[in-house]
């Protein structure tokens, strides 16, 4: 009957080795702390792509050169060089943020800025000069004009964002160094990620349980990706 390997198969899905508030603990530790340094990385991001896009200072093209090589920077590298500067030794020791969420931000933080301010760039310089002259000649100022190619470049820039999430959110080497994976006693994730649990969940054979969590991951992304894509769509309004 086509319906007993169904019913073999549920109890391998039901009865997955999670405790209470396990899954949903580290769901929100992956959800505040990609989101929380993606959206400071948005903010820091677009303002700097803007000024790359529509001015022209000395050092320039140096700048851009140092953000499309910060896409391609390993990630374990920068998880060391965050451990170092929140350990002890290092320039923020005293604020005691070793094995911390907001370690893990400033981490992913530094991951996410490079793609999002280089895609957003690119947007930004792909908007017609036509467009740009035509907010100068209605009297637009620097602040409006840049508007204008905001709006323009919205869906660049969204693209942007769901790049820095999607390299934020799949992280592993950096959040594993500064984060440590770490769980209560109770089972309640402090600093465990979906992917650092993926991880230790396939290393100790537990496929099921890791493919659950694999899913997850997945469809987290793409209920994110589709809230920015929506926001795209809306576009800026100057």
């Amino acid at each position: 009957m086509p319906i007993e390997p169904a019913a073999q198969l549920l109890p391998a899905v039901v009865d997955l080795p999670f405790r209470d508030g396990y899954v949903s603990s580290i769901i929100y530790v992956s959800l505040y702390v990609s989101l929380a340094a993606v959206a400071l990385s948005t903010a820091f991001s677009v303002p700097v792509a803007i000024l790359l896009g529509l001015a022209d200072f000395p050092g320039k093209q140096f700048v851009k050169s140092v953000i499309n090589t910060g896409m391609g920077f390993p990630s374990v590298v920068v998880g060391l060089v965050v451990l170092f500067a929140v350990s002890n030794q290092g320039p923020l020791g005293s604020l005691e943020l070793v094995f911390t969420k907001e370690a893990m931000i400033m981490s992913q933080f530094v991951l996410a800025t490079p793609p999002i301010t280089a895609i957003s760039l690119a947007a930004i310089a792909g908007v017609d000069e036509p467009v740009r002259d035509a907010a100068h000649a209605l009297g637009g100022t620097r602040f409006d004009v840049a508007l204008v190619v905001l709006k323009e470049a919205r869906y660049g820039i969204a693209t942007a964002i769901l790049a820095g999430f999607g390299r934020a959110i799949s992280e592993v080497g950096s959040v594993l160094i500064v984060g440590g994976n770490i769980t209560s006693a109770s089972g309640i994730s402090k600093t465990r990620t979906l992917t650092t649990a993926i991880q230790l969940e396939a290393r100790q054979g537990q496929y099921e349980t890791a493919m659950v969590l694999g899913a997850v991951l997945v469809a987290l992304v793409l209920t994110v990706n589709a809230v920015v894509v929506r926001f795209g769509d809306r576009g800026v309004k100057p």
